[in-house]
């Protein structure tokens, strides 16, 4: 496996080129930051750099299917060479819709550069003996698009284990079904206002003891901290990352959890991981997007959507859920069911391993 060092792993690397052995798998690490917090043109170099130099592993490392995991989509740049020069098949794997999403954001306007990326997109997706997405409706975008009929989803996995084993919550400052919880980057495209403009409507109710917790690194946790110290906003707590071991005791003690996203038909289709570790902790979901996540939560009765600006609703749904823990007890139990049946990462292995096989005929 080939990975550049994201800011929140714990790889750390003493070389720019370094190999390292992880649970039985051997790291090729290039000592590449990337951080949701670079400015966007560096972010872009270092997208390119990782692309540079994995492109040697792709053409020198033996593989019989190379496997391109993406956003960003640059990696596509050694799966492609791979495919072309070493006649190897790929599998790419989306984990992000690129460059829609971008360009959905504003962050891509030039509109010779949205040709290009748009052209580079499907060139990988045709270059490939199978397209592997993170939801169904990523699937059903791609396939939608492009008529393609070599694509599934294999969502991402939860460490069962890990979050459904009980843990006491050792903070003073918290007691269990006090607080809802949200976990991962503070920013924009994650509509982290979203949770601080609730916590201030929360004040204005006079329900200050509905506390919102906030746990992860981000754009936005500055600028938030701050508004919250000069609006006084008491029930808005930011904690900085931490292990996940010991993130579960915090998941598990919440009522709810939150897992908010910016408005647009693009993150409609996201997977974030904070959504099946906390079906797996046996905690409901509110969420705001109208794809995929919507019809889950629905179909299985294990948590709720809320339109993605209305702050107001989400106050008043998180008093409710507050204020009445036990009639919530049958949908967590639902939620942990849920996840074993559909999340357990060796059901998932399975699932993936038929895609590779699928690849290889």
């Amino acid at each position: 496996m080939v990975t550049a060092v994201y800011s929140k792993s714990d790889l750390r690397p003493k070389k720019f080129l370094e190999t390292q052995f992880c649970e039985g798998i051997r790291l090729k690490i290039i000592n590449v930051k990337i951080d949701n917090k670079q400015p966007f043109h560096k972010r872009i170099w270092s997208f390119l750099m990782v692309a540079f130099f994995s492109t040697y592993y792709a053409l020198t490392q033996k593989a019989d299917v190379v496997i391109a995991s993406s956003g960003p989509i640059t990696v596509g740049i050694p799966g492609l060479l791979a495919k072309y020069i070493r006649r190897r098949k790929l599998v790419f794997e989306v984990r992000d819709l690129w460059p829609e999403g971008a360009i959905e954001l504003g962050i891509i306007k030039n509109k010779w550069v949205k040709k290009f990326t748009y052209w580079f997109e499907a060139r990988c997706y045709r270059a490939s003996a199978f397209i592997v997405t993170l939801s169904s409706g990523m699937t059903e975008n791609i396939r939608g698009r492009f008529g393609f009929n070599n694509i599934d989803d294999v969502t991402n996995a939860a460490n069962l284990t890990l979050f459904s084993t009980h843990k006491e919550l050792s903070d003073e400052y918290f007691l269990p079904n006090e607080y809802a919880i949200y976990t991962g980057n503070i920013g924009e495209v994650n509509n982290s206002y979203w949770l601080f403009n609730a916590a201030k409507e929360l004040k204005a109710m006079g329900r200050e003891d509905v506390k919102i917790l906030l746990i992860g690194d981000g754009q936005q946790k500055e600028e938030l901290e701050l508004l919250k110290q000069e609006e006084d906003i008491t029930n808005f707590i930011i904690y900085d990352l931490m292990p996940k071991e010991q993130l579960v005791a915090y998941i598990q003690n919440s009522f709810a959890s939150l897992v908010p996203l910016k408005g647009t038909p693009v993150l409609d289709t996201s997977s974030p991981n904070k959504f099946f570790e906390s079906l797996a902790a046996g905690i409901p979901v509110i969420q705001n997007t109208n794809g995929w996540m919507k019809e889950f939560l629905e179909d299985t009765e294990t948590g709720f959507t809320i339109p993605a600006n209305d702050y107001k609703a989400l106050s008043c749904l998180l008093v409710e859920m507050k204020d009445n823990v036990s009639k919530y007890e049958n949908m967590r139990l639902k939620c942990k069911k849920i996840a074993m049946e559909k999340f357990d990462k060796e059901y998932l292995a399975e699932k993936m391993l038929g895609c590779l096989v699928k690849a290889g005929h």
